[in-house]
C-alpha cells in the first residue's frame, strides 16, 4: 500500500514539474542523501551547505548526466510547486557529491526537506528520493539572549574542584509544536531535561581554539517537554580548565567553569517562548568531587541527589549563580563529528599478577572507560586503575603515562546493585586494576566502553596473512583512539594533544579507514584561529603550548591535510576556507628561508623517533633537519601553487610554482652531489627527494638505488615519523615493490609487524616500544597507542590492493584500480566507501590463475590495470575480453582498461 501511495503522489509531481517518463528509472535510484556530509544535521551555520547523495543502481555504465533538487519547508510543500523555498531546475550536470545550495539565505533556526531526482545517460529519470532535511542553527550572535552563568563563590582549592551543578524549573500551559535547546560550557557540559540526558554527544562542546571559537551544540527536545519541567546541566573541568599539556598545567583558557543554555520552544498556535541561563538558575556541587581528563574521576554515589533534574525537587540549599562576562560572538555550531560511545567491550580474562593484583585483561587497548557493577557497603571505595600493557613480570605497568594519574574511585552508596561510569575523563588502556572491590569479581563487573568521534567507517583492507590483518586492525583502533574531537597523538598519558605532524603523515590513511572530511573541516579551522601573525603554525591545535611552532612537516598539515581532503571527498571548499592560512604558513617558511631560499639553523622536530642503535659503527639513521625544511617548504610551495590553480588563483599558482622551483634548485645545490647522492645518506632523506619531486630527472635512478642499497644493506627500515609514510610508497614507485613487501613482511624489530608479533592490538609510538625481552623503551615517550606510523596503511589500499585517487578528477569521481600482487601475498581485498558509493578492489591468486574482482559505483568510472596479464588470455565476467570491449590497451605486461560503473570479474593465467 505504501509504494502505491508513493507511486501516485510521484506522479502527481511529474504532471506538476515536467513531462519526462519515469518507467525505466525504476532500477536506479538516488539515495543517502547528506547535507555537509550529516545525515539530516541540526543547527548549522552554514549558509550554502553543500548537498550529496549515491546513486544505486543494478545495470553497469550508470553515469548521472543531470538532476534537479527542490528545498521546501515541509515534506507536504516539496510537491507544490508555488510552496518551495528553491528548486534548482535541471541542471545538467553530472556532479552529485557537494552541490551547493543556491536558494535564499535561510532564517536562524529554519528546518527545510529537501530532495534530488537525476537523469541517467541513458535519458531515464528516477524517483524523487526520500525526503532528508537540514535545521539551522543561531546563526547570528544577538539571538543568543541567554547569558553565560557560573557558580556564585565556588570554593578555592588547588587542582581539581568538584563538578557543577545547575538547574531551572519552568512550565508550559499550551501544546508544544517544536522545542530546541542551544547549549555551549566553558568546560564540559552534560545537559539534562526532566530528568533525562538530553542526546548522546560526550565530552561537549568539544575541544576548539577556545579563545576563538567555542562551539555550541543543538538538540530536538520536542518530545521531552512537559507541563512541568526542569532544565539541569553538569559542568567538568574538561581541557578548559583541566591539567592539560605538560607540568601540571591547569587553567590554560580559564579558572571558571560556565555554561550558556538556551530553549526556544514554538507552540501549537504559533507563539514562541525562550527559556535561557540568567540569574534564575541555582547551582550546587554534587557526587562528582574530582573530575580531570588526565588523572580521572572520584564519584562519591553518597553525594547523589536522586532527582535533581526533574520539576519539584527540592533545591532550597542550592546556591546562586552569577553572570559571566564572555564573549557570545565566538559560539559557532559544529562542524565535525561528535564524540559517541560507538562500541562496548567485555574483558576476556581476569589476571592475578605476580604483585598479587586483580587485572582484567579488556583483550585490547581502547579508549573510553569501563562501566563497574558494584555491590557493597556504604562507604566502601572502589578504585580503577587504567594500563595499556603489563611489565616483564607480567605486573601492572604505569610508568609510561608519566604524570597521568589515570585512576577512577566510585563510594558506594550502599543501596544494592550499583553501576557507574565517568562523565568527563577517558584513559586509553588494556588493563584494568581493581582495588578495594568488595567481594569476588566476575568477568562482567566491568565492561569496557569505547569512546571515539563517531566517524563513518568507510575502508577496510584484509589480505591472506593474519599479522598484516592484525596490523591493520591496530592502525584502525590507533585511529579511533586518536580521533577524540581532535587528531590527538596518544590518549593515556598526560599529553593528548592535537600534534599537527602526526596528523598530516597519516592524513591518506585516515581518509580510507573512516569519514574524516567532516573532522578535518573543523579542526583545520581551529589551526588557522591559532595560527601566529606571522604564519607560524603551531606544534599542538589547539594550541596549549603557548605558540610554540614552527617545525617543517608539522606545520605543513596546513596545507597537507585540507589537500589531502579534496583529494578524498573533492572538497574545494575547505581549500578555499584554508587557503589563507596555507599562504600564509608558506610566506613564513619563505621569510625564514631568505633569499637563498634554503631553510637552515631554525628548530625542527626533524626525522622524529627514527631508528637508533648503541653500535659503535652506526650512530643511527639522523636525516639533517634542515635538509628536511628544505624539502618540505619546496613541497608545500608546490602544494599551494596546485591548491590555487584549482581555486582559479591563476597569479598565486604562478608565483607559488616558481617559488617550489627555486626551493629545488637550491635543495639540489646544497644537499645533492653530482652523483644523486645526498649529504644525509639515509632511507627518509631519500625518500623525501624522491616522493617530493626534488631531483633533477637524471639523478632519479640513481637516487632510488641508494634508497633501494640502503634498505637492502639495513634488511629493514630506519624511518622516523617523517620518512615512514613514503618509505614503501617511494620505493615500489622506482621499481622496488620487493624490497617495499620485505619491509612490511618483516616481523623482527624494527618492523610494522614486530608490534604485532609483540601482541599489540594498537599502533606504537616507537618501533621498540617493548624488547623482545620483554622490557620497555624510555617510559618518558613511549605510548603504546600513536597512530603515525600507521600511515603504512595508505600503501596497503593503494598499492597492495590497487584502488588510488586520481588527482585530477578527486573525491574518486574517477580513480583507478591497479593491483599488485606481492611478498608472498595469494589474496588482497580493500573496499572503501566513496562519497559516490562502495569501491571493490579484490584480487586473489588461485594456483596459476589471477581472478580480480572489482565494483565501480554508479556516476564513476575507473581505469583498471590488470597485471601480468595477456589480453588474449583475459575473461571479463567469464567471456573473452577482446569479444567484450575493444577499449583496453597492452603495455608493459600489463592489460589496462577504463570502465563505467558495475561489477566485474577479471580471470587469467599468471
Amino acid at each position: 500500500m505504501k509504494r502505491i501511495i508513493h507511486g501516485v503522489k510521484l506522479l502527481t509531481v511529474v504532471f506538476l514539474f515536467s513531462s519526462l517518463t519515469v518507467s525505466a528509472a525504476e532500477k536506479i535510484m538516488a539515495e543517502e542523501l547528506v547535507c555537509e556530509y550529516h545525515t539530516n544535521p541540526v543547527g548549522i551555520d552554514v549558509q550554502k551547505p553543500r548537498l550529496s547523495w549515491k546513486i544505486f543502481s543494478d545495470q553497469q555504465d550508470v553515469l548521472q548526466t543531470a538532476y534537479e533538487i527542490r528545498v521546501a519547508d515541509s515534506p507536504a510543500n516539496l510537491k507544490r510547486k508555488n510552496r518551495l523555498i528553491w528548486s534548482s531546475g535541471k541542471v545538467n550536470s553530472d556532479q552529485s557529491v557537494n552541490v551547493e545550495y543556491q536558494g535564499p539565505e535561510l532564517e536562524p533556526m529554519q528546518r527545510v526537506y529537501w530532495q534530488v531526482r537525476i537523469w541517467d545517460n541513458q535519458n531515464n529519470a528516477t524517483k524523487w528520493s526520500e525526503p532528508a532535511f537540514w535545521e539551522m542553527g543561531l546563526t547570528q550572535p544577538e539571538l543568543w539572549t541567554a547569558s553565560w552563568i557560573t557558580m556564585e563563590n565556588e570554593k578555592e582549592g588547588e587542582g581539581s574542584k568538584p563538578s557543577h551543578f545547575l538547574r531551572k524549573e519552568f512550565s508550559t500551559s499550551k501544546k508544544v509544536e517544536s522545542a530546541r535547546v542551544y547549549v555551549s560550557a566553558l568546560g564540559l557540559y552534560e545537559l539534562y531535561l526532566n530528568g533525562k540526558k538530553v542526546g548522546d554527544e560526550l565530552f561537549t562542546p568539544g575541544w576548539t581554539s577556545y579563545n576563538n571559537r567555542i562551539q555550541y551544540q543543538t538538540y530536538d527536545v520536542t518530545s521531552m517537554v512537559k507541563k512541568d519541567n526542569a532544565l539541569g546541566a553538569i559542568l567538568g573541568d574538561g581541557w578548559y580548565r583541566g591539567n592539560i599539556g605538560f607540568s601540571n598545567q591547569r587553567n590554560y583558557f580559564g579558572d571558571k567553569l560556565a555554561l550558556i543554555a538556551q530553549l526556544q520552544i514554538t507552540y501549537s498556535d504559533g507563539s514562541t517562548e525562550t527559556i535561557g541561563t540568567d540569574e534564575s538558575w541555582k547551582a550546587t556541587t554534587g557526587p562528582i568531587i574530582f573530575s580531570d581528563i588526565y588523572n580521572g574521576e572520584t564519584y562519591d554515589a553518597r553525594l547523589e541527589m536522586p532527582d535533581w533534574a526533574t520539576a519539584g525537587f527540592n533545591d532550597s540549599n542550592w546556591g546562586a549563580v552569577a553572570k559571566l562576562n564572555h564573549s557570545k560572538e565566538i559560539l559557532i555550531a559544529p562542524q565535525g563529528v561528535p564524540v559517541k560511545a560507538v562500541e562496548e567491550i567485555s574483558p576476556i580474562e581476569i589476571i592475578t599478577t605476580p604483585k598479587g593484583e586483580t587485572v582484567f585483561d579488556m583483550g585490547q587497548n581502547m579508549v573510553g572507560w569501563v562501566r563497574l557493577k558494584v555491590k557493597g557497603n556504604r562507604g566502601d571505595a572502589v578504585t580503577l586503575k587504567f594500563a595499556e600493557v603489563l611489565d616483564k613480570e607480567g605486573n601492572f605497568y604505569t610508568e609510561n603515562l608519566r604524570a597521568a594519574k589515570a585512576t577512577d574511585v566510585y563510594i558506594l552508596k550502599g543501596e544494592g546493585e550499583e553501576i557507574y561510569e565517568p562523565r568527563f575523563t577517558f584513559h586509553g588502556f588494556r588493563y584494568v586494576k581493581l582495588e578495594n572491590f568488595p567481594g569476588t569479581p566476575q568477568l562482567d563487573d566491568i565492561t569496557g566502553v569505547v569512546i571515539y568521534s563517531d566517524m563513518e567507517p568507510t575502508g577496510t583492507f584484509a589480505c591472506s596473512d593474519p599479522l598484516i590483518n592484525q596490523l591493520q586492525h591496530n592502525i584502525q583502533w590507533g585511529q579511533k583512539g586518536n580521533f577524540l574531537d581532535v587528531p590527538t597523538d596518544c590518549p593515556q598519558r598526560d599529553e593528548r594533544l592535537g600534534w599537527t605532524g602526526d596528523a598530516q603523515v597519516f592524513a591518506p590513511t585516515a581518509a580510507f579507514n573512516f569519514n574524516v572530511a567532516p573532522f578535518y573541516t573543523k579542526w583545520m579551522k581551529d589551526v588557522a584561529a591559532d595560527q601566529g601573525p606571522d604564519g607560524k603554525v603551531n606544534h599542538v591545535v589547539p594550541d596549549v603550548l603557548n605558540g610554540a611552532g614552527g617545525s617543517t612537516a608539522w606545520a605543513d598539515a596546513a596545507l597537507i591535510v585540507p589537500w589531502q581532503t579534496y583529494l578524498a571527498y573533492g572538497d574545494e571548499r575547505i581549500l578555499e576556507v584554508q587557503y589563507p592560512s596555507m599562504k600564509a604558513w608558506v610566506e613564513y617558511m619563505k621569510n625564514r628561508a631568505g633569499d637563498d631560499y634554503l631553510w637552515i639553523g631554525d628548530t625542527h622536530y626533524g626525522d622524529w623517533l627514527a631508528f637508533a642503535t648503541t653500535r659503535s659503527d652506526y650512530p643511527g639513521a639522523t636525516t639533517e633537519k634542515d635538509l628536511i625544511a628544505t624539502a618540505y617548504f619546496s613541497y608545500s610551495s608546490g602544494l599551494l601553487a596546485k591548491i590555487a590553480k584549482v581555486l582559479g588563483k591563476t597569479n598565486d599558482a604562478e608565483k607559488y610554482s616558481a617559488l617550489s622551483g627555486n626551493v629545488k634548485e637550491a635543495f639540489v645545490n646544497e644537499f645533492v652531489t653530482p652523483a644523486g647522492r645526498l649529504v644525509s645518506h639515509t632511507q627518509t632523506a631519500y625518500s623525501l627527494a624522491l616522493a617530493f619531486n626534488l631531483l633533477p630527472e637524471d639523478l632519479v635512478p640513481r637516487a632510488a638505488e641508494y634508497l633501494a642499497g640502503d634498505v637492502d644493506k639495513f634488511k629493514h627500515l630506519t624511518t622516523g615519523f617523517v620518512g615512514t609514510p613514503l618509505l614503501c610508497k617511494t620505493l615500489s614507485d622506482n621499481g622496488y615493490e620487493d624490497l617495499a613487501f620485505m619491509l612490511l613482511n618483516r616481523k623482527d624489530y624494527p618492523s610494522w609487524l614486530y608490534p604485532v608479533t609483540q601482541g599489540a592490538t594498537t599502533i606504537w609510538e616507537r618501533w621498540d616500544g617493548q624488547k623482545p625481552d620483554g622490557t620497555f623503551q624510555n617510559a618518558g615517550m613511549n605510548s603504546f597507542n600513536h597512530y603515525a606510523y600507521g600511515a603504512i596503511g595508505e600503501w596497503l589500499y593503494n598499492y597492495v590492493a590497487g584502488i588510488q585517487i586520481d588527482t585530477k578528477n578527486p573525491g574518486y569521481k574517477h580513480f583507478f584500480l591497479a593491483p599488485h600482487p606481492g611478498g608472498g601475498l595469494s589474496h588482497a581485498k580493500a573496499v572503501y566507501k566513496s562519497m559516490y558509493g562502495e569501491i571493490k578492489s579484490n584480487w586473489k591468486i588461485e594456483g596459476n590463475q589471477m581472478v580480480y574482482d572489482v565494483t565501480i559505483p554508479a556516476n564513476t568510472s575507473a581505469t583498471i590495470t590488470l597485471p601480468s596479464a595477456s589480453a588474449d588470455e583475459v575473461l571479463r565476467n567469464d567471456e573473452p575480453l577482446k569479444s567484450v570491449s575493444g577499449n583496453f590497451r597492452q603495455n608493459d605486461g600489463n592489460v589496462t582498461l577504463k570502465l563505467g560503473s558495475g561489477e566485474y570479474r577479471f580471470s587469467y593465467p599468471l
